[in-house]
């Protein structure tokens, strides 16, 4: 839970202030995502090796206090980078030649150095990779060997769901401190509220917590006997559905996994399972969409259908953190009732994934255009030209690149800054700042006959005429169930499909690929594509690119849509090819005394 909690909850809800207040685009936020999983590859061969003959409860432990480590390094940069000063004593109308000439020159202040925590983000999120591999490894491993096969779906289905739930709360707490200013008092020189794109919540709380919270496991860990009582029992009870290649013989005749000369002869023998591979390449494929849209959605839905970045935040938990845990749960369910073998789940994965496709489509149809955006994407009033904030209405405001502020005019247009629409006064009506004597806003499109209106604008962004949200929420919720359906019997899968004795082994090559080939590029490939349909991007005095502010929401859309189809057609050629390879085995008890007298000790 609270793995989940931090990784994929906190952190991907964090992302989009975090871009916001260190000066970082999507495809480095992006890293920071892939960074617990670079950990994660590095050491889960080693601890899933060596952890396989150990005491698996005290692994935990160490697990734990890791955690705990990196959710407090996570949260370091915000008492090292100083108060948050963006947006502080600004002049929004359009100003003198005069004062603009004396904000608008580049300075060592004006280039800061904030992006450089960047890295500080990063090493907190290899000690999560850290803290979380014996957990994924050794923990799974440590359950399947604890309950009878036939429950073991079930079980796993439960832990993972558990796993699950850590992001649902990260989420609905994430969102409930973003409405908190970060540093919590917001300064009286700075008018700044939750509808104000500059405005940034407190990301920094819910790491804190979790460093106090994930510590008080290390005990009752560390308290737990190397097997449960009943083990032994259940274990001679066990019957054997190993991939018929010869490998179950081989590493009980070798005694292979004593030590570590055995390392390299163990880890060939997993990646010469043809049966293996394929359930392997197909749960990274999916796995690289999964981390993208948990990274990602938030941000989607914040600017695709323009909501706030808290809101945002919390409808993606909803949707996202429910429909897997629901998914993993059935699928548990499901494989345990109906006692499937091996080959059974592996069709069983088939049919999800191909579900999962079909409803992919939804990027098709639910999809929103883009709000009319002055100097962006028309001109202003067929004065100036595209893609450029500066036309012959604001030209003498020499108005400021560095400060977003947006307006809706009586037009329905959305402006950068009251400065770009050329305005020069303001005031409040019901506690709503309107702008007056706009320059560059044209006459209403809904003409009601007060001379007045014709040149004014109200604070924040226009609101959106797409009413897609809830289809695209509902045909996204069930992608995700039927998507998730296939976790849980894909882990099964590769318990029953490799040698008895390299099951934790092979749990971790699994998560080896899981995260060279998914769940590390997924992030990135995400924040590239997205990044890519960024049509107006945060440039200060000194000309520095920093987070985007306005994207093409259509290409954006269809970036993503081509991504996941992609990859879920990727996993299912290789389900069918795991399907394929599967032989079952001839022998199907424990292997009989008379074999040989070598194995018969072996056996006993």
């Amino acid at each position: 839970i609270f793995v989940g909690i931090v990784v994929n909850g906190l952190i991907n809800i964090s992302i989009s202030t975090i871009e916001k207040r260190y000066e970082l685009n999507s495809s480095l936020t992006g890293l920071i995502s892939a960074s617990y999983d670079i950990a994660f590859c590095i050491l889960s061969l080693f601890v899933s090796y060596f952890g396989e003959r150990g005491h698996k409860p005290r692994w935990l432990a160490f697990s734990a206090f890791m955690l705990g480590v990196g959710s407090l390094v996570f949260s370091l940069p915000h008492f090292s980078s100083g108060k948050y000063e963006y947006g502080g004593k600004i002049e929004d109308t359009c100003p003198t030649a005069e004062t603009t000439f004396a904000n608008a020159t580049c300075s060592a202040s004006t280039n800061s150095s904030l992006h450089k925590y960047l890295y500080v983000f990063i090493l907190g999120q290899l000690l999560l990779g850290v803290g979380g591999t014996p957990l994924y490894t050794l923990g799974t491993a440590f359950i399947d060997d604890s309950v009878p096969k036939h429950k073991a779906s079930l079980y796993i289905g439960i832990g993972y769901a558990m796993s699950l739930l850590g992001p649902a709360i990260g989420y609905v707490l994430g969102g409930q401190l973003l409405k908190v200013y970060i540093d919590i008092q917001i300064p009286r020189s700075t008018e700044v509220d939750q509808d104000d794109p500059r405005w940034l919540g407190a990301w920094w709380i819910g790491f804190l917590a979790c460093f106090f919270a994930v510590w008080l496991l290390i005990i009752p860990f560390s308290c737990f006997p190397r097997h449960l009582p009943g083990t032994a029992k259940i274990q001679a009870e066990k019957i054997s559905e190993t991939h018929d290649d010869g490998s179950q013989v081989l590493v009980q005749m070798n005694n292979i996994g004593q030590s570590f000369k055995d390392f390299p002869m163990a880890l060939l023998i997993l990646l010469r399972n043809p049966v293996l591979m394929s359930l392997i390449i197909a749960s990274s494929s999916e796995a690289l969409v999964a981390t993208g849209f948990a990274t990602f959605l938030p941000k989607f839905i914040e600017n695709e259908f323009g909501k706030s970045s808290s809101f945002s935040a919390t409808l993606g938990g909803l949707v996202l953190i429910p429909a897997a845990a629901l998914g993993q749960v059935i699928s548990g369910i499901l494989v345990s009732k109906c006692k499937m073998d091996c080959k059974g789940i592996m069709k069983f994965t088939i049919r999800t994934y191909s579900v999962a496709l079909i409803l992919n489509t939804v990027f098709l149809f639910a999809k929103c255009g883009n709000e009319p955006f002055a100097g962006v994407s028309e001109t202003y009033n067929g004065t100036g030209t595209l893609h450029n904030l500066t036309a012959p209405c604001n030209a003498n405001c020499r108005c400021l690149r560095s400060m977003y502020y947006p307006i809706c005019g009586r037009d329905e247009v959305q402006y950068f800054s009251p400065c770009f629409a050329g305005c020069a006064s303001y005031r409040f009506n019901n506690m709503k700042k309107t702008y007056h004597n706009c320059s560059c806003i044209g006459k209403p499109k809904r003409e009601n006959g007060l001379e007045d209106f014709l040149h004014e604008a109200v604070a924040g962004k226009c609101p959106t005429q797409c009413k897609f949200l809830p289809v695209f929420l509902t045909f996204f919720f069930f992608a995700v169930v039927f998507t998730f359906m296939a976790t849980t019997p894909t882990t099964v899968a590769i318990l029953r499909c490799v040698p008895d004795k390299q099951r934790s082994f092979a749990l971790g090559v699994q998560l080896v690929f899981l995260r060279l080939l998914g769940t590390i590029p997924g992030p990135i490939l995400f924040g590239v594509a997205i990044d890519s349909s960024c049509t107006l991007w945060d440039i200060n005095e000194c000309e520095t690119k920093g987070a985007c502010w306005v994207y093409d929401n259509e290409r954006m859309a269809y970036l993503l849509m081509g991504i996941s189809a992609a990859c879920k057609i990727i996993t299912i050629i290789f389900a069918f090819m795991a399907v394929y390879f599967y032989k079952p085995p001839h022998l199907t008890k424990a292997l009989p005394c008379k074999t040989s007298e070598k194995i018969c000790a072996i056996h006993k």
